[in-house]
């Protein structure tokens, strides 16, 4: 007779997340999860398969919610340079109230795997791919509403925003310097005008 799991399977993806987040891939042990998910290896291997597994689903994890909550974001800003500037702040606040300087953890995963990975090399390709689109699309809804001028290419300035909002990231493990990053920001959203 099969055992029945005793723990929410979700709720161990999210704190496998955090964890890897926090330490990376190669830093964090086996014995690092099942201490930290309170649940024996025999479940951890059962339920996720081994670490590299588990891993790949935490990252698609915090990818999907990311995204998830930047398009929720704005979708609910109808003025592209107000919500692109609300995003950034928003992303540059995360990052100093951020005690532990994690980052992003797709910047995370990108330094400590890619290129060697060739597997994790294509879900940051598809990362970068995506979010490029959401704003582009973005970009696109503000110009054919006249909120600013025709003829910009929007495809460079959304590869832009995509870079700086990546940036600010790993910049704000170094220095958060909050007026600093806010300045480039306004540089960069200044395309727009």
């Amino acid at each position: 007779m099969p055992r029945v799991k005793t723990f929410d399977q979700q709720q161990v993806l999210e704190k496998a997340m955090e964890l890897f987040w926090e330490k990376g891939f190669a830093a964090t042990s086996i014995q690092d999860l099942v201490s930290h998910l309170g649940i024996n290896r025999a479940s951890l291997y059962d339920t996720y398969g081994g670490k590299e597994e588990l891993f790949c689903k935490s990252f698609e994890l915090y990818r999907q919610k990311n995204t998830r909550a930047i398009l929720e974001f704005l979708n609910n800003e109808p003025d592209v340079r107000k919500g692109l500037r609300s995003l950034f702040e928003m992303g540059i606040q995360e990052a100093i109230q951020d005690q532990g300087r994690k980052g992003c953890f797709v910047v995370n995963v990108t330094t400590e795997l890619v290129p060697r990975d060739k597997k994790m090399l294509t879900v940051v390709r598809e990362n970068k791919k995506n979010f490029e689109g959401i704003f582009l699309n973005y970009l696109q809804k503000g110009e054919l509403e006249n909120q600013f001028p025709e003829g910009k290419d929007l495809k460079a300035i959304a590869s832009l925003l995509f870079t700086l909002y990546n940036g600010l990231k790993v910049v704000s493990k170094v220095e958060p310097e909050k007026e600093q990053m806010q300045r480039t920001v306004s540089t960069a959203l200044s395309l727009l005008d």
